[in-house]
């Protein structure tokens, strides 16, 4: 199975930038469509960005859509997500997520039934 962990998490002021990276071993990282999500306590998983599994097309939720940035290194088995912008009600555990490509569809981008691979999360926290 793929393992899937990420890093770059942390503490920031409102307006600053962070990048999360996420590394994926154990399988065919170019096989897999990838996606951010967000939980924030006492809130529902949010899909955030997703993007396919050569990079050509990338997914944005309206929530981050202008501020946040994801692309992939198939090189390198990883994933980036680039939040500028950073706003008090970003702060959630980020957690990235791995669909096989043929399981997800555009249309469902976010659905995390068709997210079969997740890593433990990141925790971002920014303050106002």
């Amino acid at each position: 199975p793929m393992h899937l962990e990420e890093s770059g998490g942390g503490a920031v002021q409102a307006g600053g930038s962070l990048r999360l990276s996420c590394t994926g071993s154990g399988l065919h990282f170019d096989d897999y469509a990838m996606g951010w999500f967000r939980q924030a306590p006492g809130r529902p998983r949010e899909g955030l960005a997703c993007i396919t599994w050569r990079g050509g097309t990338t997914y944005y939720a309206d929530s981050v859509e202008g501020r946040f940035t994801i692309s992939r290194d198939n090189a390198k088995n990883t994933l980036y997500l680039q939040m500028n912008s950073l706003k008090p009600e970003d702060t959630a555990m980020y957690y990235c997520a791995a669909a096989r490509a043929s399981g997800w569809s555009p249309l469902g981008r976010f659905r995390t039934a068709d997210f079969g691979y997740w890593g433990q999360g990141t925790q971002v926290t920014v303050s106002s």
